[in-house]
């Protein structure tokens, strides 16, 4: 039997099986039972209770500290290459440590490259992922990479709100690239955001470059983790004459007191995926769903077919 007449088996990690779950149903087949043995020390071990024997296999789970995440994936891998699964994806909807990419002072390490190394040794012969921190880490693997954009999941939701005077809004110069992309797409303007840190997730100063009066604004960032940008950019951007302020963050994060910052905050929205689990639910935050989209490049990936129609920019 020729392999892509073969039936692929979605498997899930624990700290994602509810958007498993969903891709399982948009892709049309039962997820896959796994079953986690906990020892009291809290070492685990989990394993397939179904053949996956000469099968295509997804796993999909996302790497979010803490560490046990990424440790689950790299050990439900292992055990699909030792059950003789013919191909292996790693679907990470976001993959975790990534902000390391690079070595920004001396003595530090690279964390992405040591997790992409980690992933094709546990057994990985294919990677899925969305929204990474940095392009580039594509080029950390040795494996395939589909690296997709939550812009296919955003865009429709951003023109069904049919805002006039729309202007797209990056919260820091690395950002640039994606609101430009945005704003080319949506044809808007353009305003970017400068900020300077006293240090990790501390903003010293922020300037605005460009005018957001009388505008709608869309901050569009791939992540939120303590709020303290994104939160102090909207601020800034009501101060200076914005009609609103709305977020885009395909990653939810959310540590720290980021729930009360953006219920504090002038933010009116913030539009993330479920790429992340909520911890708690929040009035200003909507999810929407990436299931679809993944369930939709999984099925390609196993019938050999072209994705590049799932990229809207």
């Amino acid at each position: 039997m020729a392999d892509i007449e073969k039936v692929a088996k979605i498997f899930a990690c624990s700290q994602s099986t509810s958007l498993a779950q969903s891709i399982a149903d948009s892709y049309g087949i039962p997820l896959g039972n796994v079953n986690t043995m906990h020892f009291s020390d809290g070492e685990f071990q989990p394993s397939f209770e179904e053949s996956v024997r000469g099968s295509r296999v997804f796993i999909i789970g996302s790497t979010f500290p803490n560490s046990d995440n990424l440790m689950e994936m790299l050990l439900m891998l292992d055990a699909a290459k030792r059950s003789s699964a013919r191909h292996i994806t790693a679907v990470l909807p976001y993959f975790g440590w990534a902000r390391q990419d690079r070595k920004d002072k001396p003595r530090v390490p690279i964390a992405a490259k040591l997790v992409a190394k980690m992933l094709e040794t546990a057994g990985a012969t294919r990677i899925i992922t969305m929204d990474l921190h940095a392009d580039q880490i594509q080029g950390f693997f040795e494996k395939p990479v589909d690296h997709l954009y939550a812009s296919t999941v955003f865009l429709p939701y951003l023109r069904s709100l049919k805002l006039d005077d729309l202007t797209i809004a990056s919260p820091d110069m690395g950002g640039s690239k994606r609101a430009y992309a945005y704003s080319k797409f949506l044809e808007s303007d353009v305003v970017i955001c400068y900020k300077q840190r006293a240090k990790a997730n501390k903003i010293s100063h922020m300037e605005l470059i460009g005018d957001v009066t009388g505008k709608n604004v869309i901050l569009a960032d791939d992540m939120v983790d303590t709020a303290g940008t994104l939160t102090h950019a909207a601020n800034l951007m009501m101060e200076r004459g914005a009609k609103s302020v709305r977020a885009i963050c395909s990653h939810p994060v959310l540590s720290g007191g980021a729930y009360e910052k953006i219920q504090e905050s002038k933010l009116e929205e913030l539009i993330v995926t479920d790429s992340i689990p909520l911890k708690k639910d929040s009035p200003k935050i909507k999810v929407l769903s990436c299931a679809d989209l993944f369930a939709d490049v999984m099925k390609a990936v196993h019938y050999n077919k072209s994705i590049s129609g799932k990229f809207l920019m």
